[in-house]
Order: C-alpha cells, then sequence, then structure tokens
C-alpha cells in the first residue's frame, strides 16, 4: 500500500510512559557486554547498585515502545517483517543519568524519505523526567522494504565517514553465545533475536544480535577509551546499521578523534571481518 506522507505526518503517536529501576539499568548494563571482568571497579559501577552509574546508550530503553506505535501508524500500512532498523542518534540531555524513576516518551515523525526500493521513516522521540526535564532525544531511522517509490524527498546522504587513516584507538568486545537472550530482557523481545527458525524466515542461519546491542558495546568502548568511563563527558551517539552479528562474535570498534569533542567510528566483527556499524560518530562533553 503506497505511502501517504501527509496523513503519517499529520497523525499523533501518544505519549508512553516508562518505569525503571536499578535492576534495569544494570541488567541492560549485562546485555551490552559490561561486567568484564567482574571484579573490575570499573564494571561494577555499571553492574552493581552501589554507587551505580547508568550507561549513555541505555537512552534507546524507554522509547523502544515507541517503534511499535508505528506498525497501523495512519499513512504507513507496511508489512512488519519488511521493516529493518538502518540508524540510530541518541543525545544525553540532563546529567546525572537517572538510574531509576519514571519518564515520559514523546514520540512524532520527523519526516519520511523516498529511497526507490524502500521508505525511510524519521522517529524523534523526546523523554523527560517527572519534573518535566529532557534527559534523552532520540530519533530512530527506521527503513520500510518495498515502500519507495511514492516521488518523495531522498532525504540526505550519510555522513560521518571514517577517516583513511589507522585508528586512532581500537577496543575488542567478545559477546556472549547468549548476549542476544540477555539483550532482549530489556524490552525488544522480536523473536528473530531468540527463536532459530524465525531467524531462517528472516533469512539467517541462526538468531542474530539485536542491532541495539551492538550500538551499546561500540558506546561502551568510547566511553572507556575516550571518557574514562564517565557518563558525564559522553553527550550524544550516531550510527548506522551496515550488517548484522551473531550472538558470540567479537565487535571491533575503530575510533577516530577529529577535533576536542568528535570521535569517529566504526565496528566490524573479526570473525568475518564485516563492518556492522559505520558513518558513526559520539560528540562529548569537554
Amino acid at each position: 500500500m503506497p505511502i501517504d506522507v501527509q496523513k503519517a505526518m499529520a497523525a499523533d503517536i501518544p505519549a508512553l510512559d516508562f518505569e525503571f529501576t536499578t535492576r534495569d539499568v544494570m541488567l541492560y548494563a549485562l546485555g551490552v557486554g559490561a561486567g568484564v571482568p567482574p571484579t573490575d571497579p570499573e564494571q561494577l559501577k555499571f553492574t552493581f547498585e552501589n554507587g551505580l552509574k547508568c550507561l549513555p546508550t541505555f537512552g534507546v530503553v524507554p522509547p523502544f515502545p515507541a517503534l511499535m506505535k508505528i506498525i497501523g501508524h495512519p499513512g504507513l500500512q507496511f508489512n512488519p517483517m519488511m521493516l529493518l532498523h538502518g540508524e540510530q542518534y541518541l543525545e544525553i540531555r540532563k546529567h546525572p543519568i537517572p538510574v531509576k524513576g519514571k519518564l515520559t516518551n514523546k514520540p512524532k515523525i520527523q519526516a519520511i524519505y523516498d529511497k526507490g526500493k524502500g521508505a525511510v521513516v524519521l522517529l524523534d522521540c523526546v523523554t523527560t523526567d517527572e519534573k518535566g526535564d529532557e534527559v534523552f532525544f532520540n530519533t530512530f531511522s527506521l527503513f520500510l522494504r518495498g515502500e519507495g517509490g511514492f516521488g518523495g524527498d531522498p532525504g540526505p546522504k550519510p555522513a560521518n565517514e571514517a577517516p583513511d587513516r589507522a585508528p586512532d584507538k581500537v577496543v575488542e568486545m567478545k559477546t556472549l553465545p547468549q548476549q542476544a537472550l540477555i539483550y532482549r530482557l530489556s524490552g525488544d523481545s522480536n523473536p528473530l533475536h531468540a527463536d532459530p527458525n524465525f531467524a531462517k524466515m528472516g533469512g539467517f542461519e541462526k538468531p542474530i544480535l539485536h542491532g541495539l546491542c551492538t550500538f551499546g558495546h561500540v558506546g561502551r568502548a568510547v566511553l572507556q577509551e575516550y571518557c574514562g568511563n564517565d557518563p558525564a563527558k559522553f553527550k550524544s551517539i550516531a550510527v548506522r546499521f551496515s550488517k548484522h552479528v551473531f550472538p558470540g562474535d567479537t565487535i571491533v570498534t575503530e575510533m577516530w578523534q577529529e577535533g576536542e569533542d568528535t570521535i569517529l567510528l566504526k565496528a566490524k566483527t573479526a570473525e568475518r571481518g564485516e563492518d556492522v556499524i559505520t558513518n558513526a560518530a559520539v560528540k562529548l562533553n569537554v
């Protein structure tokens, strides 16, 4: 069914509340590979309740249910099996990041682009706390396969190209064979990441890791190397999801410092050498 841009852009998406505890923050940290080695104080600050800090990339968790509101949204009738998560932008707007409380997510479609073979929907979401302060801002870029060709704006070209030189820093993180089973407990229960039969229906030999789990790993790499594991120094992260990761793969994050506050990066798997995240950048609070 053709995309109706005007209808989709005009329709509101209801606000969504999100309540969480320190348990959710620690579970998320384990889901993106934190806690190795388990007695390291730099790991315990994200995985143990005494002095607990929240990983910046947790900011994608509270608004994630808003993605499900796209299914059946007026003007966007499509097969959910044809939806891919193409890119992600996250900005942390309040420090320290809370480790428990009640948040409100206010999603809104920012733009719809015509890529020919598909359509891209940009879904913005502002997350506020009980005081009304903005805590997180996200843009989810959703690619709808087979829904292009409606004559719309093609949108901007990808930015944040990695430099043509050796990276300044490289971090390797081995994922667990059960990494996806842990990460899905933070709210993304898509069976593609757990059920072998469902994964085969999607064209994969076995369940794949969530893109936002890979996102969390590369965020931790930058946090470790350029922020001294201090979340207050981490301002924003933008990535493009280029390829899948299998649980058990080693994620290799390559980083280049471009100016005082900008880290360009990309990530690949050590096992296959394929880029899994490209056109990525982190902005620092300096």
